[in-house]
């Protein structure tokens, strides 16, 4: 299902065309919208490019952090899982020969 929408953010416009669900990219645009008016206020930058760089700067910080806290969390899950295993061997008599 291809969407088009309208974008008219930082006095600019133009229109997109994305396989996504019309909802999801208005959310995604109030989300963008939220981001621009976060970094406006933060900064103080009022030249539109440069706070839409920084904008793009700031959530691609904030994607790398999640990303890594994810990461941080599978590894402990992946740990936590190993030492059940080994206390369930313990427990049961058995070796893990791996």
């Amino acid at each position: 299902m291809t969407n088009e929408l309208c974008l008219d953010i930082l006095g600019t416009s133009f229109t997109i065309t994305a396989d996504e669900d019309d909802t999801y990219l208005r959310s995604v645009l109030e989300q963008y919208r939220a981001a621009v008016e976060n970094t406006k206020s933060i900064s103080g930058i009022n030249e539109p490019l440069n706070i839409a760089v920084l904008t793009g700067f700031l959530l691609c910080d904030e994607i790398n952090k999640i990303k890594q806290q994810l990461e941080n969390d599978s590894i402990e899950v992946q740990e936590r899982t190993m030492n059940l295993i080994a206390k369930l061997d313990q427990a049961l008599g058995t070796e893990n020969n791996e």
